[in-house]
């Protein structure tokens, strides 16, 4: 890694003197003179490249299935989150020094954007009254009165949500909102290729109305683990790459350029930049692209942008596979798909390989916009990841926004 990221982040950030040996002695003095960290080198000798896998293909079956824990296994990496992997990420909170919680989830709001599909995805929140009259307006602009009357002799009155559905040409039944939107984490049934999902369960085997019967959010589950944060924006902030950058988003904040691709080298630099001995089976890896800055105004040049009207930043097959190496129980970050796009290195035909790579092959979840910009801020770069995904059955993603303890650095 450059020196010069260095100075001019502890210059930036008054990063005291015991910080600087901590990288030091966690990265490795080859990190603080450009070499690669030792802890963050990837285990094992298989050449990492971006060469698509044919995953549909029965014949290459016994590549990737079964899994590594087992031909009935639906946990995928979530196995490596043990309670002992538990109890040493608590231990990563000092005693006598405060903990804050970041809620890493986005702000849900009506018309929350999506990817565009057909039938679309929407998020259309409708309040239920029960009990009084509403307010003038209420029910023409989508409110629901059930009954003005309160309940009871003690006069109860009731609010209630629920969501809007829309009939689509294509669908004629109405349907309304999906857990594929906002701060999500994917499942192991979301991505497959033609018939086969992790561990080689095949689509038609396990698909029914409500969902899938294998790979679905019951078998998810809440963890505790350790958290890693790999900000790559501080990264090209701190070395001065406006090449790397796009235009601020409508909130003055920077992020990544569009079609920007994420290095292994970059996250890499990252891990040096956070002191962060390297990534260990269990953790959830998180990246900092800033791309959640272009919600926050909700302006709608903005949401294009976030949308992928130009592409988005993100990691590509190499970056996966290195990654996959570790087994992280999650890789995600603060953009809605994780993988770059727009970049012609993905202009092979492919289909958002790293959700194949990552879900099928290695039964690593994917997180996607998680907001992780205040942690960046506070420079908190390991913390305690915790998450309660939606138990739904068959479900193909969650998204209850995970939180994050951490322990701000001191300025």
């Amino acid at each position: 890694m450059n020196p010069d990221l260095l100075r001019n982040y502890f210059a930036k950030h008054h990063v005291e003197r015991r910080q600087v040996l901590l990288m030091a002695g966690a990265a490795g003095v080859g990190a603080l003179v450009g070499s690669t960290p030792a802890s963050a080198a990837a285990p094992g000798g298989t050449s990492l490249d971006d060469t698509l896998f044919d995953y549909a293909d029965p014949a290459n079956l016994s590549d990737w299935a079964p899994s590594r824990y087992g031909p009935d296994d639906q946990r995928g990496s979530f196995n490596e989150v043990t309670p002992a992997k538990t109890a040493s990420a608590l231990a990563l909170l000092r005693r006598h020094r405060d903990v804050k919680t970041y809620n890493l989830g986005e702000l849900m709001w009506n018309g929350f954007p999506a990817v565009r599909m057909e039938p679309r995805r929407t998020y259309q929140q409708r309040l239920t009254v029960w009990g009084y009259r509403p307010p003038p307006g209420f029910q023409a602009a989508g409110g629901i009165l059930i009954g003005a009357e309160p309940l009871g002799v003690n006069r109860a009155s009731v609010h209630e949500e629920r969501f809007e559905a829309e009939l689509s040409p294509a669908h004629p039944r109405p349907l309304a909102t999906t857990y594929q939107i906002g701060s999500q984490l994917d499942n192991l049934n979301h991505v497959g290729a033609a018939e086969y999902f992790y561990n080689g369960f095949r689509g038609p085997d396990i698909a029914h109305a409500h969902g899938t019967t294998r790979l679905g959010g019951e078998h998810v589950g809440p963890i505790v683990t350790r958290g890693v944060l790999l900000d790559v924006l501080g990264v090209k902030l701190a070395r001065g790459r406006t090449e790397d950058l796009a235009e601020p988003a409508a909130n003055g904040k920077p992020l990544l350029r569009e079609d920007y691709r994420i290095t292994v080298e970059d996250i890499e630099d990252a891990l040096a930049l956070g002191g962060v001995r390297g990534i260990e089976p269990g953790d959830v890896v998180l990246f900092h692209t800033g791309w959640n800055q272009l919600l926050a105004r909700r302006d709608a040049a903005d949401i294009a942008r976030w949308e992928g009207a130009k592409g988005m930043p993100g990691i590509y097959l190499r970056e996966a596979r290195w990654l996959a190496r570790f087994r992280p129980a999650v890789v995600g970050g603060d953009t809605w798909a994780l993988e770059v796009f727009g970049n012609p290195v993905n202009d092979d035909g492919g289909v958002t390989p790293v959700h194949q790579e990552l879900l099928m092959r290695h039964g690593i979840r994917i997180g996607e916009s998680y907001v992780v910009s205040e942690l960046a801020a506070d420079r908190v770069h390991e913390f305690v990841f915790v998450v309660t995904p939606q138990y739904a059955e068959g479900a193909t993603a969650g998204n209850t926004p995970p939180a994050a303890l951490g322990q701000p650095r001191r300025r």
